[in-house]
């Protein structure tokens, strides 16, 4: 029997805190106190990480005091108990942890830090505690999040208002896509964050990431207009400025089905709701046809979109229907009355056609079945 299928009979007693069964299990079977560091399968957990993650914390002291395990073993993923303790937020243990000498700052795979583990969670006493000890919240993963950005993105306004007591320049960071905290809060649709960023943080409007996404268009395209509106009302946000595919968040709006949003960009806002993508000239009609939003559709019609509009390659919406694959759309556009017609390559809709749904949508009943 090797060392990890000894331990096994230990995992379940540590998951539900049997502090004295597997005190009887290591004292009777022979040569299980040998084996105590063993590594468990794929994931390389150790007896002390699952004591950590369940938050037993006789179970982690007794591991740690009397079988003289080393806190900083970590598993496949470089997992410290440290960050198994922060990241489920059980505050006994981390502050046990910590007062043994563990490594406030070590390192998981993708460069995660206890803190950052624990600001994916809502529970501001355990953050607090590696703050005071020290740890570093500007430190970033290797998608150049830091705790900060991190907190920004589960929303709670206590949590940021104590970073930045701490440290009030940790607002100042962008990920390596240039995506600030403020883009990662709109995105998520945390209002009471975002407020608290446009309140405290020197952002600039209309700041984008490498794709050319603003805050603005991240809380469109996700629905969430009470961030879109603050963002308005407090930081002069454009409402028409374009990515790098020249797109505007009407169109953003089209690609993700927030019917809501676009009411509110084009009968509030009074953006034109024809307006093209610059980079291929597509309508919010054309995305919302290649994504197969048939209500979008509907929706975007009644607000007065061309149905009739064409690229910058001379397909419209019913192409762009082909070219998604989408059968349902395109059928429910030839009902609204467009054409199966060329584009300017002389390459007709249903040429498009793959899949045997949407190219029975253009068969005539009379056409034979191929």
């Amino acid at each position: 029997m090797d060392d990890e299928d000894m331990l096994k009979p230990l995992v379940k007693l540590i998951q539900d805190g049997q502090l004295c069964k597997i005190r009887k299990q290591l004292d009777e079977v022979s040569g299980m106190k040998q084996c105590i560091n063993a590594h468990f399968g794929k994931s390389g957990d150790t007896v002390l990480h699952y004591a950590s993650r369940h938050g037993h914390i006789d179970i982690v002291r007794f591991f740690v005091e009397e079988m003289c395990m080393d806190i900083e073993l970590y598993n496949s993923d470089y997992k410290r108990a440290l960050h198994e303790a922060a990241s489920m937020s059980h505050e006994q243990c981390v502050r046990y942890l910590i007062n043994r000498g563990a490594k406030i700052d070590c390192l998981k795979k993708a460069d995660w830090t206890p803190l950052m583990m624990a600001c994916t969670r809502r529970n501001l006493e355990v953050i607090k505690v590696l703050l005071y000890h020290g740890a570093d919240p500007t430190l970033q993963n290797k998608d150049g999040w830091n705790s900060f950005h991190i907190a920004c993105r589960e929303g709670d306004p206590a949590v940021i208002e104590h970073l930045l007591c701490v440290r009030p320049e940790v607002w100042m960071t962008e990920s390596k896509t240039r995506r600030t905290p403020l883009h990662t809060a709109a995105m998520h649709g945390c209002l009471e964050v975002v407020g608290i960023l446009l309140d405290k943080c020197n952002y600039k409007p209309d700041e984008k990431d490498s794709c050319g996404v603003t805050p603005f268009m991240d809380a469109v395209r996700n629905g969430h207009l009470a961030v879109t509106k603050l963002l308005l009302e407090k930081h002069q946000a454009s409402p028409t400025a374009v990515d790098i595919l020249g797109a505007q968040p009407l169109h953003q709006a089209s690609v993700t089905a927030q019917e809501e949003a676009l009411r509110f960009l084009v009968q509030d806002l009074h953006v034109d709701v024809n307006v093209k993508a610059t980079k291929l000239e597509l309508t919010a009609l054309h995305y919302a046809a290649k994504e197969g939003h048939t209500s979008t559709i509907k929706a975007l019609l009644q607000l007065g979109a061309d149905l009739h509009a064409r690229d910058k390659k001379g397909r419209s919406a019913l192409h762009m229907a082909c070219i998604g694959q989408h059968a349902i759309t395109a059928r429910t556009l030839l009902q609204l009355g467009l054409k199966d017609e060329e584009d300017s390559t002389g390459t007709m809709a249903r040429q498009y056609a793959r899949k045997p749904d949407i190219i029975k949508v253009f068969k005539t009943p009379d056409e034979p079945e191929t």
